[in-house]
């Protein structure tokens, strides 16, 4: 059964997240994705938005590991998503502390969807190289697991480098949160295949062709296409496409909500959930 799930940029002018959280739940939803950007740089522009002019929620987006513990206090069954967490804006062991801890307190339902960011003043603000943010975010990666996944893990690589070290609690998924990547170029494919756990593209750049390479790569590299997980992010709202989708592969279609206040948010909310039972009941 495929799951539906929402996403929406979490300000400080929005629906509170644990208000938004227990809607969610209780409407039967699967769970909630919050993006991230640390802060955006005055100077920034963006080639996907009419005239290198963000909107307004991108400059206005909360912590989302501070929102999704609001949200973790208040449910029970929800899964806990980032969409997406700039993985190299952090340093891997203080996220990996933060991730696990998430993980742990909220009984083990986090999903931690990440991405290399688009942002150049952003990243070099973080001293992240924009050419090598996708290396940055690999090791990271792989980092983070060492240390969710070992006793006294070390780890010793180009962009991050520790020596055997304690660090608790460790979380509640075996073998730590699920990684998703959220990007959509031609390399994700074999990123994706490399060293996640899933793939979330945005609605429009993850057609057959994408899903046919990320089977490829992932048979060069002796893994499973099926254990993967494809979640399509700003899934359409028509029952008839996003039947076509769960065809294609899909396991999870995450619906975006209005960055607004309980009036704008609560009826789009009912919309989805209705949407989503006709689905589930097809």
């Amino acid at each position: 059964m495929i799951r539906c799930t929402v996403t929406q940029f979490t300000t400080d002018r929005t629906l509170p997240p644990a208000e938004l959280a227990v809607a969610v739940e209780t409407r039967g939803l699967d769970g909630i994705f919050f993006p991230e950007h640390t802060h955006l740089p005055v100077a920034s522009r963006s080639p996907f938005f009419e005239g290198g002019i963000l909107p307004e929620p991108y400059r206005r987006t909360s912590d989302p590991f501070v929102a999704l513990a609001m949200a973790a206090a208040v449910t029970q069954r929800i899964r806990l998503g980032t969409g997406i967490c700039l993985l190299t804006e952090h340093d891997p062991i203080t996220l990996a502390k933060t991730v696990a801890t998430l993980d742990h307190l909220s009984g083990g339902r986090v999903t931690l969807g990440v991405g290399a960011g688009w942002n150049r003043e952003e990243l070099a603000n973080h001293g992240t190289v924009y050419e090598r943010r996708w290396a940055v975010l690999r090791e990271r990666v792989l980092a983070m697991r060492t240390i969710w996944r070992e006793e006294e893990p070390e780890f010793h690589g180009e962009f991050v480098d520790f020596g055997p070290m304690w660090s608790f609690p460790k979380p509640l998924q075996k073998g730590g949160p699920p990684i998703w990547i959220g990007a959509n170029s031609s390399h994700v494919p074999d990123r994706v295949a490399d060293y996640a756990d899933g793939w979330m593209p945005i609605r429009g750049r993850g057609n057959g062709e994408d899903l046919a390479r990320l089977r490829a790569a992932c048979e060069r590299r002796g893994r499973r296409f099926e254990d993967l997980q494809i979640a399509l992010f700003y899934a359409p709202e028509d029952e008839s496409d996003c039947a076509a989708y769960a065809l294609q592969g899909y396991s999870e279609l995450i619906f975006a909500l209005p960055s607004g206040d309980r009036e704008a948010v609560l009826p789009k909310l009912d919309q989805i959930a209705s949407l989503a039972a006709r689905l589930r009941a097809g």
